[in-house]
């Protein structure tokens, strides 16, 4: 009997009436294959489900291994954004560690107890010494704690500059980095996770598909 070419499961159903009610993980895959574009080239069995002749199995198995290898670099690319999560919540926890080996912090300590006039101004800027293990904050505590024209500089700038208007905090920038760094990685989590759970459904339905492929 001549093959079938078949591109839904309402087409599916008319042609072989006696699966109509069907509720197999096999008819639930098939539904979903239609639904993803696939089509099916069938003969007619002589009783139950009809001998598949295309997808071939060495078809199937190529797409199979096309979405596992996707899957993967996407659950890498997962695990790359789960780690800049982590990096970023934990980013004061670990400089407020890493400042008790910094020998610059004990020096801005030792001076905010000895200098008032010192810890009036590092009080007013909300200075970040706890970053100064950070490369990126580090050259501006060092300059904080030994150059006065510079801290009274940063002072004036931090109280009148309108940049600081709502927030006097000179290192207020680290905080909204780690935020936006944390937001930018939830959002891209979440729409990888998407993706996989999708891979995940269509490599199901094509080892469903596999299986009845290699039936004989």
């Amino acid at each position: 009997m001549a093959s079938r070419i078949i591109s839904s499961y309402n087409i599916f159903i008319q042609k072989y009436p006696c699966l109509k009610d069907d509720d197999s993980e096999r008819s639930k895959a098939l539904r979903k294959y239609f639904s993803n574009g696939g089509v099916v080239s069938a003969v007619k069995a002589e009783k139950g489900w009809p001998k598949i002749i295309y997808p071939t199995p060495l078809r199937l198995k190529s797409q199979i291994k096309e979405l596992s290898d996707l899957k993967n670099i996407y659950s890498r690319k997962s695990s790359d954004w789960s780690k800049e999560l982590n990096d970023a919540r934990v980013y004061h926890l670990k400089h407020n560690v890493m400042k008790l080996s910094e020998p610059l912090y004990w020096k801005h300590v030792a001076k905010s107890i000895a200098d008032k006039d010192y810890k009036t101004d590092a009080d007013q800027v909300k200075l970040p010494v706890h970053l100064v293990s950070d490369p990126r904050w580090k050259p501006l505590v060092k300059m904080f704690v030994s150059d006065v024209e510079y801290r009274k500089q940063l002072v004036e700038t931090v109280q009148h500059s309108i940049v600081y208007k709502d927030d006097k905090r000179v290192g207020k920038y680290a905080d909204n980095l780690q935020h936006l760094k944390s937001d930018i990685s939830t959002k891209k989590i979440s729409d990888i996770g998407k993706k996989l759970a999708d891979f995940g459904d269509e490599i199901k339905v094509l080892q469903e598909m596999l299986r009845w492929s290699q039936e004989k």
